[in-house]
């Protein structure tokens, strides 16, 4: 944004080459103090992100610069960061039978808001707007669906318990939204019968490829000597998502089988070892790879989100209609969840109720809607509305949490101190 500024007032060529990776190299310093003070403050990087962005389109379009069509890198980065992220939760995810019942909570809570909200929101869409049903439906998936891209670097600050359970349900909202959106065009195109069938036979398909090319990937890598080798497992990743997704399985499930599998290989120690496979050289690949994984998701999330900026339409925000459906969208995401944790996870109720951010996956979603499902009914603005109020609500509750804590650990270390004194008093007066 900085370098943009400095070349629009010294009539630079924004075309130029070496200008753009000077913004580019901006961004990225911006995005790395974003964390960091997102970190502090549990205000959201992504909306830094998206308000640099916004300012970059602001400055491009008062020199008089043509904005390029930025929706085709926009699919492309955001494609990329879907799979890092997913891949990123994966292996920070420990399966063990003490953490069943809280895999097997997250993944209930996160099937029962997606389609509870989905089809409260999809009712008011058809009521307010001028759509059938099905149209309200299909629009109403990508809003229900929680970011893990902004909530797992968010949720730092939580104890393990909340934390595990928010990194569960986020990657397991992600999942569940994207098989319930492209079963949804599929409903719409082909009908009932034929959707569900093809569905449920796509379904099993990934979860068997995903099985066997976890298995293939993890075997053949193990010992690959050459320093490119965690690229090149990428690459084979992005290509197995890429097949996936043409032959209309759910590929997402293949990433996040093979996250698993190499995050938690010691499960099968015995059996890898049986067979003569040693496990030391996997649990080199996988400490090596969640270090990829990570920076790679930070680029990838970082400009996704400024190119998403870019392509926003500041007149949509003034439209005073987008403003009141965005807010019934998200009084209808809160009321839902605040139902479904009550009675399904009263322990995980606060602050996880307010924790239900929209982003990544919800932009790239509303993006992907086929052109015969468009309506001009359902302006963009929306999606940057709830996107923009569900990180706010999610930042001053996870600050409140944080000071209620700290404000119960001083008392705890006042009263500590209080009992410490009247001993040390009680026994001088013995003395």
């Amino acid at each position: 944004m900085i370098a943009t500024i400095f070349a629009l007032a010294g009539g630079i060529d924004l075309s130029n080459p070496y200008v753009l990776l000077i913004c580019a190299s901006i961004i990225l310093v911006l995005s790395y103090f974003f964390n960091k003070l997102s970190e502090k403050t549990n205000i959201p990087s992504v909306l830094l992100l998206i308000i640099t962005g916004i300012l970059i389109k602001f400055g491009v379009e008062q020199a008089h610069y043509d904005m390029p069509n930025l929706m085709p890198y926009l699919e492309i980065l955001g494609i990329v960061g879907l799979i890092m992220i997913v891949l990123e939760a994966a292996l920070d995810l420990e399966l063990n039978p003490e953490k069943y019942p809280l895999i097997g909570n997250s993944l209930l809570i996160a099937f029962l808001c997606l389609i509870a909200t989905t089809f409260a929101v999809a009712y008011f869409l058809y009521a307010q707007l001028d759509l059938t049903f099905g149209i309200a439906f299909l629009y109403a998936t990508p809003l229900t669906i929680m970011s893990s891209a902004i909530i797992i670097p968010s949720v730092t600050g939580l104890v393990l318990e909340k934390k595990e359970f928010m990194i569960y349900e986020s990657a397991f909202s992600d999942i569940l939204g994207i098989l319930l959106f492209y079963f949804v065009i599929s409903f719409l195109e082909e009908g009932g019968v034929k959707a569900t069938s093809q569905f449920f036979i796509s379904l099993i398909m990934t979860i068997l490829v995903a099985l066997i090319a976890s298995i293939i990937l993890i075997y053949l890598f193990k010992d690959l000597k050459s320093q490119t080798k965690l690229f090149l497992l990428t690459a084979n990743l992005i290509l197995l998502y890429s097949l996936g997704k043409l032959f209309h399985l759910s590929p997402l499930i293949i990433i996040l089988v093979f996250g698993l599998a190499l995050s938690n290989h010691g499960k099968f120690k015995n059996i890898l070892n049986k067979y003569g496979i040693e496990t030391s050289s996997i649990e080199k690949i996988e400490k090596e790879f969640h270090l990829i994984t990570l920076e790679t998701a930070f680029l990838v999330r970082t400009f996704f989100f400024v190119v998403f900026g870019m392509t926003i339409d500041i007149q949509n925000l003034l439209n005073l209609e987008v403003f009141l459906i965005s807010l019934a969208v998200v009084s209808c995401i809160f009321i839902f969840r605040s139902v479904m944790l009550y009675f399904f996870a009263r322990s995980n109720f606060y602050p996880e109720v307010y924790i239900a951010p929209r982003g990544l996956v919800t932009i790239l979603l509303f993006f992907q809607i086929p052109e015969q499902f468009i309506s001009s009914e359902v302006k963009p603005g929306i999606v940057l509305y709830v996107i923009i109020i569900t990180s706010l609500v999610m930042t001053y509750y996870l600050i409140k949490d944080k000071m209620n804590r700290n404000q119960q650990t001083d008392k705890e270390d006042n009263t500590s101190e209080e009992i410490d004194a009247a001993e040390k008093d009680t026994s001088l007066k013995t003395v």
